[in-house]
């Protein structure tokens, strides 16, 4: 028994520690375009996006992609990343953006960085030391792609305070203190790196293109990178890296190990191995290690069903040993003439642990037969995975040697087509044959031009480029759409001819590639254009929106103007009214105003003599 127990903690600390060896890859990818005091930078987010992908495909444990970071962004991502270093053995940080040299140092700028003189780099951005302090805990290879030595546009409007303080164009050339550390820059330290006309620079899409090669040493991938970039911008920009590896290779993806002959191993043998380990052993403990190196799948549900066996044989033999002792209780107190009612106590415990013994094992009796139906679906699961196996490679032997026929009797009858012609042929003057080469057969198939035409309007009408019909008639309106096609899908088709190359190119996309654009009263629906309804009471305006149609107010009745007409006319040719003139005449008696229709004027008396105005009243 001690050497069982010792069995099943062996094979538990195996399991516990199996993948303990196993090599954990971790890497940040930092993308800056969106700068607020510089024009924005158009490349610098989809290359991110593309070497994050390319991480992610390579197997990596975490791959964290980050994008226009500002000042804290990029300190907390740093901070972050450098713990994730710590526990494993390769580090990689990738950065795309604004890079500056500065003194001979380098420094990686955030997009909310203003730069207005050459001391706000201390503050408004990052060291390269602080970049590789983050990746310093890891084991065995530390990595940093900068893809940051474009032209700098701070450089231009950044003011001195030291007149001897030196900006250079580019980054300045590194040695990495730390062991098994590499630091490679799109261009060498110095000069500047392109963008590129395409949405990716020239170092992303070699990198994608070359990293990720199995097996390839870095060193190695990494020339094939500079070969590649050096062909792509006309020997304009020439890659660079520093720091130094050991003698052994160091691939970034260890190559594929070789293919055998006879049938391959399943992805599930290690755990089937696993499972029938501990289903040899059968303990908790070696069921628990087992579910915590696999928690998920087929394996791990048939080790839970096992751990739900042991627990209902845990149960039942419990329940067995509180009914024996409920019966010894019993035994006890009737050999001490207990009291009647102390033994029907002690009679209706024995009973429920008797029932509580029953359900049980009745309990245990379900789990097992659950266990044993669950182990018979394993086998078979197993059995038609490996029938399934040995078809695919059965199949594929048969395509290989289909191929390779295929491919003898075209070299055949070409080396026979050769002679022929050659015998045929006079001699020339010296005896001299010349045997004309064979034109090698054409990659694509033979096709009218029309049928081309159609195939690749009804292309264009699945990616939503084409509203016409796929006539073959390849006119002004196929062209505008091959056009609007390339513009959304970042392709240079030529426009003007229906070719293998667009119809390959349109092929790809999986879905719709030319937005959906409906007529004024309709809107967007998935792939087709509906009417908008408008509530009662409401209309469509001019941005496609309902809204609420303004109440009329009714129009205020126009005056007779003819009755006015006459009224004023009446009015005009009716005699004057005598007026009081609000004049006063004053007199002995007192003084009053003037009558109606009388002034104060000057009157003569009979001898001639003017009385003054203003002291007699005059009436007409």
């Amino acid at each position: 028994m001690g050497a069982f127990r010792w069995f099943s903690l062996l094979f538990v600390v195996w399991l516990t520690c199996g993948s303990a060896h196993a090599e954990r890859r971790v890497a940040l990818v930092i993308g800056n375009s969106a700068y607020k005091s510089v024009p924005r930078l158009a490349n610098p987010v989809n290359d991110a996006a593309l070497v994050g992908g390319m991480f992610k495909k390579a197997g990596f444990d975490s791959v964290d992609v980050k994008l226009d970071l500002t000042v804290v962004d990029m300190r907390k991502a740093l901070r972050e990343f450098a713990g994730k270093a710590r526990e494993a053995e390769v580090a990689v940080i990738y950065y795309a953006g604004h890079g500056i040299e500065l003194d001979g140092n380098n420094y990686l700028i955030p997009t909310d960085a203003a730069l207005e003189t050459d001391n706000d780099v201390f503050d408004e951005a990052f060291p390269l030391d602080r970049v590789l302090f983050a990746i310093e805990p890891a084991k065995q290879l530390r990595l940093v792609i900068l893809d940051a030595c474009r032209d700098n546009p701070f450089a231009k409007t950044m003011k001195r305070t030291v007149a001897a303080r030196a900006i250079g164009r580019g980054l300045a050339k590194v040695e990495p203190t730390s062991s098994n550390t590499m630091i490679a820059y799109a261009a060498k330290a110095g000069s500047t790196a392109s963008d590129g006309d395409s949405k990716n620079s020239p170092f992303a899409a070699a990198l994608v293109e070359r990293l990720p090669t199995p097996g390839l040493d870095l060193r190695k991938a990494f020339g094939f990178v500079r070969d590649d970039v050096l062909k792509n911008t006309g020997y304009k920009q020439e890659p660079y890296v520093y720091g130094s590896l050991g003698g052994d290779d160091v691939p970034l993806v260890q190559a594929k190990p070789a293919a055998a002959s006879g049938p391959q191993a399943s992805p599930d043998d290690a755990v089937r191995r696993d499972y029938e380990l501990a289903l040899q052993i059968g303990t908790r403990e070696v069921w628990t290690a087992f579910l915590a190196k696999y928690a998920d799948g087929f394996y791990a549900s048939l080790a839970k069903g096992q751990l739900n066996r042991i627990a209902a044989e845990e149960t039942r033999a419990a329940a067995a040993d509180k009914a024996r002792q409920a019966e010894d209780e019993k035994a006890r107190l009737a050999a001490e003439r207990a009291r009647k009612a102390e033994q029907d106590r002690a009679a209706a415990a024995a009973k429920a642990a008797e029932d509580a013994r029953i359900a049980a094992e009745k309990a245990k009796q379900v789990e097992e037969a659950k266990a044993a139906a669950a182990e018979q679906r394993r086998k078979e699961a197993e059995a038609a995975a490996a029938k399934a196996l040995a078809d695919k490679q059965a199949a594929e032997k048969a395509l290989a040697d289909k191929q390779a026929a295929d491919k003898a009797a075209a070299e055949k009858a070409a080396a026979e087509l050769a002679a022929k012609k050659a015998a045929e042929k006079p001699a020339g003057a010296g005896g001299e044959q010349k045997v004309a080469a064979l034109a090698p057969p054409s990659a694509q198939p033979a096709m009218p031009p029309l049928e081309v035409a159609k195939s690749v309007q009804s292309e264009l009408r699945r990616v939503g480029c084409l509203t016409a019909s796929a006539d073959g008639d390849w006119n002004a309106t196929s062209q505008r759409s091959l056009t609007l096609f390339n513009k959304y899908a970042g392709t240079k088709l030529d426009a003007r001819l229906a070719s293998f190359d667009a119809l390959d190119a349109i092929k790809a996309k999986p879905g719709r590639v030319c937005p959906l654009v409906c007529d004024h009263g309709f809107r967007a629906d998935g792939d087709a254009c509906v009417k908008i309804t408008c509530r009662a009471g409401s209309r469509v305006n001019d941005d496609n929106e309902c809204e609420k149609i303004p109440e009329r107010k009714p129009a205020a009745a126009r005056e007779n103007a003819k009755g006015r007409d006459e009224q004023r006319k009446q009015v005009e040719s009716a005699p004057t009214k005598p007026q009081s003139t609000g004049q006063m005449v004053c007199n002995a008696a007192g003084c009053r105003p003037v009558r109606p229709g009388c002034k104060l004027g000057y009157a003569r008396s009979g001898q001639g003599v003017t009385v003054a105005e203003g002291t007699r009243e005059v009436c007409n």
